[in-house]
């Protein structure tokens, strides 16, 4: 009884390594893991309208940036400039960069106050998105995850 009970434990303890094997076999593969998010917006300014979407953009889009970021949700932020863009495609391109999913998870009333201070009060927030109808069409937002290579 006392062999069987010693052949049990030693073929668990094998089982036990083997899988432990398998795992670490597995993971040695992987060599990257997840990384920031970015959100890509691309914009269409409406013809003759450019330096004014761009005024939005250097003022209260950037200022609600920087306000994200010091807040520690955004890493960073850009804008780019499509060269040559054919009809109906972004001519700007909007990349904001976030340390992770979470900082999509904050609290609403600490992204109302942020919207309220960068634009005055909500209700404006919401009235500046439907002004800027008049100079640009949002064409798609994109949310995608950086991954990041191991060492």
């Amino acid at each position: 009884m006392k062999q069987l009970i010693r052949a049990a434990a030693i073929a668990a303890v094998l089982a036990t390594g083997a899988m432990a094997g398998s795992a670490s076999a597995q993971n040695a593969t992987r060599n990257y893991d997840n990384g920031p998010v970015w959100e890509i917006s691309y914009i269409e300014t409406k013809p003759g309208m450019f330096d004014d979407y761009m005024n939005y953009v250097g003022g209260q889009w950037r200022a609600l940036n920087e306000a994200q970021k010091k807040a520690g949700y955004v890493l960073d932020y850009d804008v780019l400039a499509v060269d040559h863009p054919r009809d109906h495609e972004p001519d700007l391109i909007l990349i904001v960069k976030y340390k992770n999913m979470a900082a999509f998870d904050q609290p609403l009333s600490e992204g109302e106050a942020l919207m309220a201070k960068t634009f005055g009060s909500m209700p404006a927030a919401n009235q500046g998105m439907v002004a800027r109808e008049s100079v640009r069409v949002l064409r798609g937002t994109t949310l995608a995850r950086e991954l990041t290579f191991l060492k």
